[in-house]
């Protein structure tokens, strides 16, 4: 059984915010867009801080980022922040290193434009400190039917009209989500090794399991969706509705 919120250890909560969102066509970053009068930055930040072991969240920002600043959660004292870099990776490292300052023994790292994380998922993520020594991250089954794309149409950077190789067996295909829990200094050496070896990282877990090590995946809700496109923020929006109703309810 989980344990109740709250009574995990201590979590020190990394945010990666420096991207630009250029796919989202968007005048400011994705992570500064509105819905219900915040930024996706501050309800996913707000998602965190609602469990008492994530003690403190540091965000990764971008150096000539002009917003974070004018918000209200830049003012709140569990809230860091410390200058990313060009790559998500760079970002998380930045994280890392400021997390050293409190010692703890677990990182969480997740979107800053994953506004939607549900509390029962938080939690059930938290609970597997209890028993792993490597870590996890939400994930959910592959629904659809996966199309390979031919490898000229991809190395073009072909959005349409590209050629289908093959399907691809989605049977124990995942969606990897955040947030993504890990000791400390595992993430930090295999992180660090990673990027040594010139290695593509695309998430926390990738540079685990490039390192050898198998996360653990924990199943978490299809709702809690990454702002990437602009026709995402509407759905995002919807989702947030439903997840505040429910929390009312």
């Amino acid at each position: 059984m989980a344990s109740s919120p709250g009574t995990f250890l201590d979590v020190i909560a990394i945010l990666p915010a420096a991207g630009i969102g250029s796919r989202m066509q968007m005048d400011c970053p994705k992570q500064y867009l509105t819905i219900h009068g915040k930024t996706l930055l501050e309800h996913a930040i707000d998602a965190l801080l609602r469990q008492g072991c994530v003690r403190r969240v540091i965000v990764a920002i971008n150096a000539d980022d002009r917003y974070f600043d004018t918000l209200p959660i830049a003012r709140d004292g569990r809230v860091s922040r410390v200058i990313g870099g060009k790559e998500r990776a760079d970002s998380v490292m930045a994280g890392l290193r400021r997390a050293q300052d409190w010692n703890p023994d677990w990182v969480l790292v997740h979107d800053a434009a994953r506004p939607c994380l549900h509390q029962d998922d938080l939690v059930r993520l938290l609970a597997i400190t209890e028993h792993s020594t490597i870590g996890g991250i939400l994930a959910t089954p592959v629904r659809d039917t996966m199309k390979r794309a031919r490898n000229d149409a991809t190395k073009r950077g072909v959005a349409q009209d590209s050629v289908i190789e093959h399907t691809v067996d989605r049977q124990n295909l995942w969606h990897a989500l955040t947030p993504q829990l890990f000791p400390l200094t595992l993430l930090r050496d295999c992180l660090a090794k990673a990027l040594g070896e010139g290695a593509h990282i695309t998430d926390e877990a990738s540079a685990l399991e490039y390192c050898g090590y198998q996360p653990l995946l924990v199943p978490g809700r299809g709702d809690n969706i990454k702002v990437t496109r602009p026709e995402d923020l509407a759905l995002a929006a919807f989702y947030f509705t439903q997840l505040q109703n429910n929390c009312i309810a």
